[in-house]
């Protein structure tokens, strides 16, 4: 792609560029709750809009050079889980996914639950050069992983953190994917914000603020984890978690991606090269993957040799209240379990168990303590 690119800079990017001006432009479609998407803006954008033969004015081609070296710093991530790694089960043994450079030294940021238990973990660049690398730091707050390659990254330059509040909900966005085969190029979708808002994974993960795009990164690879999500200036504003079908929220369907703003990585970056982890990331962990409906938390799974599961929980089981503080939400549940001295203090939870209402006094675990050993951070 780098190659490509020095090639076709002008023309690739001023085609990109006014692709990105006309979707800021269009209208902001709503879709009812239910209704089939007809929204132009959720499928791929393919074809160009602007002439190839235009020249580029002295902002364009500002934008087009920004954009070029942020595409040129996202790499391939490929990892193997340990042979008795439990995230196996929902992960996979075989992961892969994205990183992007942000350190002049190689470091490279990713999406954490790539790194969960990896026995052995790879970089692909873009110059079809496969390296090994090791796990520098795993963040279970914000979800973030860090990565460091073992040999030089030549000619990579790490980009620039930018921040969400410098973008604006219709605002057009760039989201770049690695390879991680070395005979398919890296991957360029033009996306746009959707929407900022709190969003409660089902895995005990809770941030205040992600930014939701659509349409959804169309990779060639088909994997949208750990994708750099750019600004028009080429700074990284977040890294890919998940597919959703809710981008815009408010029960409406428009399928789209999840970007974990990278406003979180600034305050720990530091720490979490220091010591593996922040501290925020040392809180009680249950081994619940549950969801929220009609006001009702319910348990979906629960992970095998887990503090839920030696307490007697089940998947079926209604949380109604933890510790007599009565919780209808994700985000409420998470944030009084997480409001405890210590990980380890014991977690007493009232629960709907078919027609029966009991307590269940769970003894969580320090989730990073177990993570720690696993991923050898």
């Amino acid at each position: 792609m780098t190659a490509f690119l020095a090639a076709h800079a002008p023309r690739y990017w001023l085609i990109g560029l006014s692709a990105l001006a006309c979707l800021s432009a269009a209208p902001l479609w709503a879709q009812a709750p239910g209704s089939p998407i007809t929204n132009p803006i959720t499928s791929p954008i393919t074809s160009p809009i602007a002439s190839p033969t235009a020249s580029p004015d002295a902002s364009q081609a500002a934008g087009v050079d920004a954009l070029s070296r942020a595409s040129a710093a996202v790499v391939g991530v490929r990892v193997t889980a340990a042979d008795e790694a439990r995230s196996t089960a929902t992960l996979g043994k075989e992961r892969a996914g994205s990183g992007v450079v942000i350190g002049s030294d190689g470091l490279i940021l990713t999406i954490g639950y790539l790194m969960l238990e990896a026995q052995d973990i790879r970089i692909v660049t873009q110059d079809n050069k496969t390296l090994p690398a090791v796990a520098v730091g795993y963040d279970l707050a914000t979800g973030f992983g860090l990565i460091r390659p073992l040999l030089p990254l030549a000619g990579v330059a790490p980009v620039e953190l930018g921040t969400q509040a410098s973008v604006q909900t219709g605002e057009a966005l760039m989201a770049a994917v690695g390879s991680t085969d070395t005979n398919i190029e890296a991957d360029v979708s033009l996306t746009r914000l959707v929407s900022k808002r709190a969003f409660s994974g089902s895995w005990e993960y809770h941030i205040d603020s992600a930014l939701f795009t659509s349409p959804p990164v169309m990779a060639g690879n088909g994997n949208h984890s750990g994708a750099a999500l750019f600004n028009q200036k080429g700074e990284l504003l977040g890294i890919g978690s998940l597919l959703v079908m809710d981008a815009m929220g408010e029960n409406r369907r428009m399928p789209g991606n999840m970007f974990v703003p990278v406003d979180l990585l600034k305050p720990i970056l530091s720490e979490m090269q220091k010591s593996g982890t922040s501290r925020l990331s040392i809180r009680p962990w249950l081994g619940l993957t549950s969801g929220e409906s009609g006001g009702r938390v319910q348990v979906l799974r629960v992970s095998e040799d887990s503090p839920a599961q030696k307490a007697g929980l089940k998947a079926g089981d209604v949380v109604l209240a933890i510790d007599g503080n009565k919780v209808a939400s994700l985000e409420a549940f998470y944030k009084k379990l997480w409001d405890r001295a210590t990980p380890q203090e014991p977690v007493k939870l009232t629960v709907l168990q078919g027609a029966d209402v009991n307590t269940v006094v769970v003894q969580p675990q320090d989730r990073m303590a177990h993570l720690r050993k696993a991923t050898g951070i």
